[in-house]
């Protein structure tokens, strides 16, 4: 028999359940499952646009930022386009072109984990229809910042659709990031995508929506499901939204736990990059793939990337704890020299 895993790390999950106050919400929602929900969200888009400072027709609401993905690839892509995105990346980018018959295009990331904006644009050309950019990025946790990404918006065709996947959004610390509202009224071939997976704790309930311009959003709802959010995810993502304060609390003490366990790394010798999301980026040449067997060993599940990296979901404190217990034996090359 294997190890038990005592600490799911790998999925970068929040380790807190709903609120009380979304549990209570879903509750009522379950006691009326033998209901339809709105043969399309229309409740649930009036409410995230009212949020987002948006009318709601900049807003499409998916299964998940992974749906919303699909459909705007449904909507814009013809077999043998290009999608062009920085890899390594999310693992799902890759499947969802295949998906749609696009050929994807990766761009290795810079050699300090970031995403390489010069070069995307380089790998543009008359066949590529989507540019993904990851920010806070999966899985390193490098940021975009608004003002690099208003350049490389400036600099990419109007008929290519820039795909700003920001799932980690609220992990994210600085005045340095980019304004939704203000990007999608500016740039019409911009969706952004966020998600209630992460920091709201809502991953099993699969809700994520974009923002877009209204002529873009219209044909991404053009390949909405109908039916497709369940009426428990409605209720919980309204619910969500109106616990913000106690949410913030919470992303607060997921943020505070990722500096300590990252300062801890590094005293350890590892080299770890800041990061905005809601994981720690271990990187080879420091000793990953030992350090991922000593996770296994210690019972917590990470993401490993042979050869490459590991990335650690900020899990509860407990879980932060072992982690650093199990990497404290495999000091990092150059000990102290990185940081």
């Amino acid at each position: 028999m294997g190890v038990p895993v005592l600490h799911r790390l790998a999925l970068n999950e929040s380790p807190y359940p709903p609120l009380p106050a979304v549990r209570t919400a879903m509750e009522r929602a379950v006691a009326e499952a033998h209901r339809y929900p709105q043969f399309y969200p229309d409740d649930l888009t009036e409410r995230i646009a009212a949020w987002c400072r948006l009318p709601p027709d900049h807003v499409v609401v998916g299964s998940g930022s992974v749906g919303v993905a699909l459909q705007l690839l449904q909507a814009v892509v013809r077999r043998g386009d290009a999608m062009a995105y920085a890899w390594r990346t999310f693992d799902a980018y890759p499947l969802l072109a295949a998906m749609v018959g696009a050929r994807p295009v990766p761009v290795p990331l810079s050699p300090d984990g970031h995403q390489d904006l010069g070069a995307l644009l380089a790998a543009v050309d008359h066949h590529t229809r989507v540019v993904v950019v990851c920010s806070p990025h999966n899985p390193t946790g490098s940021l975009v910042t608004a003002d690099a990404l208003s350049a490389f918006l400036h600099r990419v065709p109007r008929h290519v659709i820039v795909l700003l996947d920001e799932a980690y959004v609220e992990f994210a610390r600085g005045t340095d990031l980019p304004d939704p509202p203000a990007l999608v009224r500016s740039h019409p071939n911009v969706l952004v995508l966020r998600t209630f997976s992460k920091a709201y704790g809502l991953a099993a309930l699969r809700v994520g929506y974009g923002l877009g311009a209204p002529d873009l959003v219209e044909r991404i709802r053009r390949q909405q499901l109908p039916f497709g959010i369940n009426a428990v995810a409605t209720a919980a993502a309204k619910a969500s939204l109106r616990a913000d304060s106690e949410l913030r609390l919470r992303v607060d003490t997921i943020v505070a736990e990722r500096e300590r366990l990252r300062h801890e790394l590094v005293g350890l010798g590892w080299h770890v990059p800041a990061g905005h999301a809601n994981s720690v980026w271990l990187a080879a040449p420091d000793p990953v793939d030992e350090g991922a067997g000593a996770l296994t060993t210690a019972g917590v599940r990470a993401r490993h990337y042979p050869g490459e990296g590991l990335r650690l979901t900020v899990g509860s404190r407990r879980a932060n704890d072992t982690v650093l217990s199990a990497l404290a034996e495999l000091r990092a090359p150059q000990h102290g020299s990185r940081a």
